[in-house]
């Protein structure tokens, strides 16, 4: 006789994430980017003026990949590359004024989708769940606040 146990923690945690991961891809690609671009805007806001080779790092990828998905962001004229003026063989990245808005508006439907997620929790259980998640995280041994997608994306191979 088989007895049935209830999904586990890993299970629910990656249900709720595939979940998570794909509305808020849904309600960005409203504003026409996708998560992708979302983290890198969010890492180059974060710290202007930082490299494609420091992003490249944090992000666990190769610098050629850094550099597509900015060239993508350049020529939506959402980053701009600046000469290091330390060295000139680097560029800078910066977000442009059209980046700062799309962020405002970005950091909204963020609010919205974490309020909408977390719809049936009170503030203490929701506080309570982040902590929990935030040491889950850390035993893993995540990079907090970069996706680990970013080490799947097409062109890079596995892991």
């Amino acid at each position: 006789m088989s007895t049935h146990r209830p999904p586990g923690a890993a299970f629910l945690l990656a249900q709720v994430g595939a979940h998570a991961a794909a509305r808020f891809a849904a309600r960005i690609s409203e504003l026409g980017v996708d998560p992708p671009d979302v983290g890198l805007l969010r890492m180059i806001a974060g710290q202007p003026g930082r490299s494609q080779q420091s992003l490249a790092e944090q992000l666990g990828v190769v610098p050629s990949r850094v550099v597509v998905l900015v060239d993508g962001l350049q020529r939506r004229g959402l980053v701009e590359r600046r000469r290091n003026p330390q060295d000139r063989r680097n560029y800078e990245l910066h977000l442009t004024a059209e980046a700062d808005r799309l962020m405002t508006r970005i950091r909204e439907v963020a609010a919205s989708h974490e309020d909408e997620l977390c719809a049936g929790l009170d503030d203490d259980q929701r506080a309570q769940l982040t902590g929990l998640l935030e040491t889950i995280a850390a035993r893993q041994g995540l990079t907090p606040g970069v996706h680990p997608g970013y080490r799947r994306m097409p062109g890079q191979g596995p892991p």
